[in-house]
């Protein structure tokens, strides 16, 4: 059986071979940490953006969307104190002259601590059967406390020095428990160091009298600029929200994992603009319906949670991240934050522009306290892909690898193919694909066998699959196949299309959510 790595890079593999994902700038051996989404992977992006997007400013009356400019006033990043704060702990190995993330190197120790506890309650489960009393086991198993207590002391020691910003004590934590270089093998460190994320640039004719600029590293601070004419212009009244997809740029030293931790990147972020006071209670309602609209696409409750952040920006007082189970351990894909008015008032203090809510019910003017929820595009791609990966033995020794992809955000929903190339069947197959393609992405293969052609289609996660044979010119019926059970079923051509659309249709998903 493969392990999680082999899984991981067998994916990696697939995406490469089947469209989703190419290394950028490819036949000049790449660009360290940038991808460009091929024909497949965009449709499935496009669909994931969409599936967030209607979600916020369809089932929200009070949420609208906007579409903010890359670059921004320099200005914007002082406010937002990312010129003086958006930094990560690195270290470097002297030996192999890697460089590393220090809290990612601690983080990974907790998790092998954490690992080794779970290994020890699987062997007891396994020895004892039905009779096993895991909570029991944990709070009595030897073993199992002595990693406990080292794991609480160390998380304890960590979370401490990650808020103190004491790079020291993160050198000394690497030290004392012994972490290695994965490369070299080696504990030769370098002292922990900070290093801001953002790229910068030059804006204007010569560079004498150029303004440096920056590429953004979030979307969020286009939204908070931009409260002011949203607000006006859209009426709004709190509690309103603004929602935004784009593209934004952090110069990531440690970037890895595929497209889950890049150097340019795309979020969907919705800020929530709220009466001050009420904060907890929207913080709340946004966890929940952030995790249900991820549980609703049926990859599995089980790997979904929540984890609460050890260190909160100075301006947050709630912080919680919704992580994904990858084939490298649980991750974050969300964030959803309370950042207080932290922003607003940041903005209105260096712009000199008065950014205040005036309250009709109560006729007083405040800062808005504001809930953020912040989505990477390209982990939420990532951990589709991961729960969907599957290498299926069948009957008589074959094999297949399917993409189980929700029916909504599959790049194609149904391909169509002739049993053969000819008595008319082409021609029948085409007149079926023109009537469909209205409604939902479909495609048309002619190549090889059927059954290579639906294996090509499990492939790239297509659920429906109709083949039209000579039956079809005869009463109009065609065979339509089921990805995930591979179970096929004689329909009509004139119910094809609400058969289809009643598994891929997007808006069903959405009442769902609404319900």
């Amino acid at each position: 059986m493969a392990t999680q790595e082999e899984t991981f890079k067998k994916l990696v593999s697939h995406c490469k071979e089947y469209g989703f994902v190419f290394p950028s700038s490819e036949i000049y051996d790449g660009l360290g940490a940038v991808y460009d989404y091929g024909q497949n992977g965009v449709e499935l992006k496009n669909n994931i953006k969409r599936y967030w997007w209607d979600f916020m400013t369809r089932l929200h009356d009070n949420i609208v969307g906007i579409d903010a400019a890359i670059f921004m006033h320099p200005t914007v990043w002082k406010a937002s104190g990312h010129v003086d704060a958006f930094n990560d702990p690195l270290i470097d190995n002297k030996d192999s002259k890697k460089r590393y993330r220090a809290d990612v190197l601690i983080e990974d120790q907790l998790a092998k601590i954490e690992e080794k506890i779970n290994k020890e309650v699987e062997k007891a489960a396994k020895r004892f059967g039905d009779s096993f009393d895991e909570t029991m086991f944990r709070q009595t198993n030897p073993r199992v406390l002595e990693h406990q207590q080292h794991f609480d002391a160390l998380h304890e020691r960590y979370k401490k020095a990650m808020n103190d910003n004491d790079l020291n004590e993160l050198k000394q934590i690497i030290l004392d428990e012994e972490i290695a270089c994965p490369i070299s093998g080696t504990r030769n460190w370098t002292d922990v160091r900070q290093f801001n994320l953002m790229f910068q640039t030059e804006m204007g004719s010569t560079a004498d009298g150029a303004m440096k600029i920056y590429l953004r590293p979030e979307t969020a601070q286009g939204i908070f600029v931009n409260y002011l004419n949203v607000q006006k212009t859209g009426r709004m009244k709190l509690p309103f929200g603004i929602a935004q997809i784009g593209k934004a740029f952090r110069n990531e030293i440690v970037a890895r994992q595929f497209v889950f931790r890049m150097r340019e990147f795309e979020q969907m972020e919705m800020q929530f603009f709220i009466k001050p006071g009420t904060e907890m209670d929207w913080f709340k309602y946004w966890k929940t319906q952030r995790l249900a609209w991820h549980k609703a696409l049926g990859l599995g409750d089980n790997k979904y949670r929540f984890h609460d952040h050890e260190k909160l920006a100075h301006y947050a007082n709630a912080a919680t991240d919704i992580e994904f189970e990858m084939p490298f351990g649980f991750k974050e894909v969300e964030g959803i934050h309370s950042r207080t008015n932290f922003d607003l008032s940041q903005h209105a203090k260096f712009s000199g522009k008065k950014i205040e809510y005036f309250d009709p019910e109560t006729s007083e003017s405040y800062t808005p306290y504001v809930i953020e929820t912040s989505i990477g595009v390209d982990r939420m791609f990532l951990s589709i892909l991961c729960g969907s990966y599957e290498e299926q033995p069948l009957e008589g020794g074959d094999s297949r690898v399917v993409l189980h992809l929700p029916a909504v955000l599959a790049p194609v929903k149904c391909c169509v193919m002739p049993l053969v190339r000819k008595d008319g069947l082409p021609e029948k197959a085409q007149e079926i694909l023109n009537s469909l393609r209205f409604d939902v992405k479909t495609t048309y293969d002619e190549k090889d066998s059927i059954g290579k052609r639906y294996r090509r289609q499990d492939a790239i996660g297509t659920p429906f699959c109709v083949t039209v044979d000579h039956d079809t010119l005869v009463d109009n019926t065609v065979t339509v196949r089921f990805r995930d059970d591979m179970h096929q079923e004689r329909v009509h051509i004139n119910d094809l299309r609400d058969m289809i659309l009643k598994a891929v249709d997007m808006s069903h998903l959405l009442r769902s959510l609404a319900e």
